[in-house]
């Protein structure tokens, strides 16, 4: 089934990927923590999940910044605030950096970057991490990060909530040499994975009866939460929209990417996201199969490096499904207004927008027959064009606009409910929210939503291709809202904590698949509740599952409803 092993290699403390071929991993299995220069090389293990065979769902992931609830990466560093960015709250002076965003020298000044940001306290274990760095210089740790000892190239410190009850963490660099300046920073957390078992944390080696790896020492390797990787074992695909970057980035050459070399992958619109290299692990290790969004920008050269990398790293028992950008139709994102400017300058239709819809149709199938030529045909690919759950027009120009339904083998549609956007706004309990939903007379409730679904089936029958759900569940979100606390949003959380959502969640799966839908997207993995929408599955990765009701309801019906679309089976 696999058609290759993964390596990760660690070269000065910076994480590296390469393959090597069929058969049992090999290399070191230590690491200089010490940080220094030497290179190990870490072969990943065998963390696939069996869990996800048949399974009709699959889960959009967060974007990769310090406030990710569901905190993918065990070096914390991975998601922190690039320094840059920092400024001029905690970096400050004239501060210069390397090609990786590292601050070669301080100038007299200093570099701070924030790692935990506004997250509950039981997000990641309290207590002792491990600074791992390369370098000479002086590191200190600010807000719930306390130095407890300090060696060369080695940081003790320990992080705990404080009476708020929440993680708020910082570190600054005030004094480097510019000679052999601080770089490849990793946090480290306490404890460690039984090999066998890389979906579970473990405290220490006694737990494991002989094949424990800590953090510290294979860092390099494990990579991934457990408790992310327990969290999305279940899901059969993994959306890397969020994670990727895509939305409103500014990549355009295959040089513009983020590498694994990068300080940090966190950061604003346009420059956060983890590498390529970072997503196609993942769905290797949870034998999930990969859905890519690339970029609106992209260059064909971008395309085709893009395709060649995914065909020689991806198992071969996966399908990578493939979208042209995120929403491309919706105007308050820079690539729609993209799709518009390219519509019209090639006069694909003297109206603005729909020239827009066209240029989306038109490009996305130039990057699918990118693909198929990579691929040597389509057979392991699924093509994928989105458009908007209550726009059948929109829909038939997508899949007419010069054929492209032939070179397409799904329609994705976005299937929220929530009642209305100014009826929103009027919820003063929770029982109102959940009139929204149940009401049919609002135009998205949970009714009128499937009568859109089912619009959207005609039309996918018309042409021969599948039904999914790019993103999908409730859309209770008040994006008028300036604070989490302004009214409605108070409302709008307790009702995404409130049991009923669990049957909410489960008229909306059993009436998307009666429709006729297929693969279901839920937006999103675990992240707090905000004034932008209490979108996660469950608040935080280690939420109790008792305490997160549309969680319980999307395991009720893996658990209950095996796929049900030809060839979904692996």
């Amino acid at each position: 089934m696999l058609a290759k092993l993964t390596q990760l290699v660690v070269m000065g403390g910076i994480l590296s990927l390469g393959v090597s071929g069929c058969g049992t991993p090999t290399g070191k299995t230590a690491t200089d923590t010490a940080g220094s220069a030497s290179t190990t090389t870490l072969a990943a293990r065998g963390a696939l999940s069996t869990n996800n065979a048949a399974s009709p769902i699959g889960m959009n992931t967060n974007e990769v910044m310090e406030s990710d609830a569901s905190m993918p990466f065990i070096d914390l560093m991975r998601a922190a605030m690039p320094f840059e960015e920092a400024s001029p709250w905690l970096t400050k002076g004239n501060v210069t950096y390397d090609a990786n965003g590292w601050p070669s020298n301080l100038n007299g000044g200093q570099a701070g970057t924030r790692f935990l940001s506004n997250l509950p306290a039981a997000v990641i274990p309290e207590g002792t991490y491990t600074v791992l760095y390369d370098g000479e210089g002086e590191i200190q740790y600010m807000n719930d990060a306390t130095l407890v000892e300090r060696k060369a190239g080695v940081d003790t410190i320990t992080i705990a909530a404080g009476s708020d009850n929440m993680l708020n963490t910082s570190l600054l660099i005030t004094r480097s040499n510019p000679q052999n300046y601080v770089r490849n920073i990793r946090i480290l957390p306490p404890g460690g994975i039984c090999s066998s078992n890389p979906f579970q944390r473990v405290a220490s080696a006694a737990a494991c009866g002989g094949n424990y790896q800590s953090f510290v020492e294979n860092a390099g390797s494990i990579v991934f939460n457990p408790d992310f990787m327990n969290f999305m074992k279940d899901f059969r695909a993994i959306r890397f929209m969020n994670m990727s970057g895509v939305t409103r980035s500014t990549e355009r050459a295959w040089s513009d990417r983020n590498t694994l070399s990068k300080a940090a992958w966190g950061g604003k619109e346009g420059s956060r996201g983890a590498p390529l290299e970072i997503q196609v692990e993942l769905a290797n290790r949870l034998n999930a199969d990969p859905w890519f969004t690339l970029p609106h920008a992209a260059d064909d050269n971008y395309v085709r490096e893009f395709a060649s990398y995914v065909k020689q790293h991806l198992n071969s028992n996966l399908k990578p499904h493939i979208e042209y950008s995120n929403e491309a139709w919706n105007t308050i994102f820079t690539q729609a207004n993209y799709m518009i400017d390219m519509g019209m300058k090639l006069g694909l239709d003297t109206n603005a927008q729909r020239a827009g819809n066209r240029y989306y149709s038109q490009r996305s199938v130039e990057i699918f027959t990118i693909w198929e030529g990579v691929y040597g045909g389509s057979q392991r690919l699924v093509r994928i064009l989105a458009g908007w759950t209550v726009n059948d027009k929109l829909s038939e120009t997508l899949l007419t606009h010069k054929d492209a339904y032939k070179h397409v083998d799904a329609l994705a549609i976005g299937p929220y409910v929530f009642g209305g956007h100014a009826e929103l706004r009027t919820v003063g309990s929770v029982d109102q929210a959940f009139d929204l939903i149940n009401n049919p007379v609002y135009r998205h409730s949970l009714e009128k939503e499937l009568g859109y679904v089912r619009m959207q089936k005609a039309i996918t029958d018309k042409y021969g291709i599948r039904l999914i759900a790019y993103e999908a569940g409730q859309g209770l979100a008040d994006f008028k809202t300036k604070t989490d606390e302004e009214m409605p949003n108070p409302m709008l959380f307790a009702a995404n904590r409130d049991p009923r959502m669990r049957d909410v969640y489960a008229r909306l799966l059993s009436g998307w698949k009666a429709e006729g839908g297929t693969l279901f997207m839920h937006y999103t993995a675990p992240r707090t509740f905000t004034k932008h929408g209490p979108w996660g599955t469950k608040e935080y990765i280690t939420q109790p599952a008792s305490q997160a009701p549309k969680y319980q309801a999307l395991l009720d019906f893996i658990g209950s409803t095996p796929c049900w679309w030809d060839g979904c089976k692996r």
